[in-house]
This record gives C-alpha cells, structure tokens and sequence, in this order.
C-alpha cells in the first residue's frame, strides 16, 4: 500500500473557474431581512464565501462567485432564499480543471 502526499489549494481551483455574471438578473435573491441565524449558516456552509459579516457584524452577499451547487438552499430552505435559479444560457460558473 503506498502513501501519496498530495495537497489541494481549494482556492487555486476556483480562480481557475469562469464567471459570467448576469448583471440584470440575480439567480439568488435573499429575503429583505434575513434572520441573523440562518444567515450565519450560510456563513459557515457556502464553499464559494459569497456570504460574509464584517469586523462590525454587518451582513452582505454577491451571488457573482456562485458555484451554483445549491448549499444555500438546502441549508435554509426558503427561510431567507427568497429565489434560487440557475443562470441564465451562456451565464454562471464554467468550471475549467488543470
């Protein structure tokens, strides 16, 4: 049995990704005052980061990195995604690998 010593960078492999971002057309929207609670799930859970909280606990959200793997809507539901989608044609994540 042989030892294969291999470390991925996560991040690497994203920048590598295309990104068409629709401008006129959020594919995710949020409720207009998500509970403190389920935002922070999303925090936790969303492998692209598009959730965030400043050094002062402020909230935002840009739904232009998505990865469109719908974590945010299994994790809550409709609690605070108010919409889901995918993109448009020719809009979204391109995943580009090597």
């Amino acid at each position: 049995m042989s030892k294969t010593d291999c470390t991925v960078n996560v991040d690497e492999y994203l920048a590598a990704n295309k990104y068409e971002v629709d401008e006129e057309s959020a594919h995710i929207e949020l409720v207009d005052d998500p509970s403190d609670a389920e935002f922070d799930k999303l925090v936790m859970v969303c492998p692209a980061a598009l959730y965030k909280r400043d050094e002062g606990g402020a909230k935002s959200f840009d739904y232009a990195g998505c990865l469109e793997c719908g974590t945010c809507r299994i994790a809550c539901g409709d609690t605070i995604v108010k919409k889901w989608r995918y993109p448009g044609p020719t809009m979204g994540v391109e995943y580009r690998f090597g």
